[in-house]
């Protein structure tokens, strides 16, 4: 009796080894219920403005550096600022939010309060509307290049705006992402270009150019 019962453990142990042991090799149920039933990361509207204003501020940084060679260096490291942007916003990170906030904000701001680089391209634009004959097209792409920045604040603000997950410790996170972005953008302009280096002391004391 003792012996036909432990051969009758034994052999209900061998079958359980069978049943379970093929399931090894292979994921879980419940992983792979979940990655079937995973969401695909879609764009919004908020992610569009995000890639077209920062495509298109792109695309101008290097039309311009067409015009002005002496440039080249500044506007690659410019954009960099804003692939960054595109990379990590896209995908919900919220640094890459600060990061276009920051960097598309500034180059606005300095625009309507330090250089009249914006006026100029809305005088050109004026010009051509009104005569036809378009005279500085260096000066005219001013107007899609603060154009496409103000798409990227807002698209990152939009952004920003739909985290689940956002907390007052984010507000230190911006001043992270500003303080970096505005220095790396400096360190560039010190690098590659150091006669615009006075741009930053008028940052501080705004005026309206119009």
């Amino acid at each position: 009796m003792v012996s036909l019962k432990t051969h009758c453990i034994c052999f209900r142990s061998r079958l359980r080894r069978r049943e379970v042991g093929p399931a090894r090799n292979f994921p879980s149920t419940a992983f792979v219920s979940s990655g079937m039933t995973a969401p695909h990361r879609t764009l919004g509207a908020p992610e569009w403005l995000i890639l077209v204003g920062a495509t298109v501020f792109i695309f101008v940084l290097a039309l311009s550096a067409v015009f002005d060679a002496s440039i080249r260096w500044l506007h690659f490291f410019q954009a960099w600022m804003y692939l960054a942007t595109m990379f990590l916003a896209l995908r919900g990170n919220r640094w890459g939010c600060f990061i276009g906030i920051s960097a598309a904000g500034l180059w606005d701001y300095t625009n309507l309060f330090v250089t009249t680089f914006f006026r100029n391209g809305l005088e050109q634009l004026a010009a051509w509307i009104t005569t036809g004959h378009l005279g500085r097209v260096d000066l005219l792409i001013a107007v899609p290049a603060w154009l496409s920045n103000f798409l990227v604040v807002a698209g990152c603000l939009w952004t920003y705006a739909r985290l689940r997950d956002k907390s007052i410790s984010d507000f230190a996170r911006f001043l992270a992402a500003f303080a970096l972005s505005t220095a790396f953008f400096a360190g560039a302009v010190a690098l590659c270009q150091p006669r615009y280096l006075p741009l930053f002391r008028a940052m501080l004391h705004p005026r309206w150019v119009f």
